[in-house]
């Protein structure tokens, strides 16, 4: 399998998911020329994506989808309460209705060669989810936007080989900073996002043997940095019985600013 972010942050995110016939795409948060262009760097064209997974209608998971959608033809799959949402962003265009493929938040179901699996989360839109992907026995999970996590979420995302983890925000930074209360509250609360000690915290629940990468991703850009939220998370996984290395795990953050490596596993 391959994955790479193509971006990943609260300005915009986007994921590549593939195996040697199968070309997905997770979320269009960015423009469509800018997704274009980076994926053109490692030789996947617009034209090979045989699907684009949402996992929720927020602007910066689906800022290319109107554009995607109609200049590409692509089958869209995401829930019905995301789909709604999306049909309900006027500033996304107009949609071919019959490209949307409903699911449900507990689905597996296959395009290609990939299997795809997802699970519900946390997060303050209608029906969001998670997705795991998986062939020939390898596993790529991407779990971004939730406030928190129980044991049905980590049972969901365990055994995979490379992941990318929401880190969003340090919560000193974040009380101390410009954001008015009602966000702050928003961000901190059960449907908001994952704190850097958080994310540590449910990373080291999903740790194993076989890990070839962890992504720290969708990182807030008033609320904290690279360095900070991969310190806080490299602290939560001091003592594990795997390694006492993060470089073992492959563990990065993912750049606001930069696309990600293709990496194959």
């Amino acid at each position: 399998m391959r994955f790479k972010y193509i971006a990943s942050g609260s300005n915009g995110n986007s994921a590549y998911v593939g195996s040697d016939t199968t070309s997905l795409l997770v979320d269009t948060g960015i423009t469509a020329k800018r997704i274009s262009d980076i994926l053109s760097a490692d030789d996947i064209s617009m034209n090979d994506i045989d699907g684009i997974l949402i996992t929720h209608e927020h602007i910066d998971h689906i800022k290319g989808l109107g554009v995607i959608s109609r200049k590409y033809n692509i089958p869209i799959y995401a829930t019905y309460g995301t789909i709604d949402g999306i049909l309900k962003c006027t500033s996304l265009g107009t949609f071919d209705y019959n490209l949307f493929q409903p699911i449900s938040n507990s689905d597996s179901f296959n395009i290609g060669d990939i299997t795809i699996s997802a699970h519900s989360i946390s997060h303050d839109t209608p029906d969001p989810v998670c997705y795991s992907f998986q062939c020939d026995g390898k596993k790529c999970a991407i779990a971004t936007d939730m406030g928190t996590y129980d044991n049905f979420t980590i049972d969901f995302l365990k055994d995979s080989n490379v992941m990318l983890i929401e880190a969003n925000h340090d919560i000193r930074m974040l009380e101390a900073g410009p954001y008015p209360y009602i966000l702050k509250k928003r961000i901190l609360g059960d449907r908001g996002h994952l704190c850097n000690e958080m994310s540590g915290k449910l990373i080291r629940e999903l740790l194993n043997d076989h890990i070839k990468g962890i992504w720290l991703g969708h990182l807030s850009e008033q609320n904290n940095f690279e360095e900070l939220a991969f310190a806080t998370v490299k602290s939560e996984l001091e003592g594990n019985p795997y390694s006492d290395d993060v470089r073992d795990f492959g563990l990065e953050v993912s750049s606001r600013a930069m696309p990600g490596r293709l990496v194959e596993f």
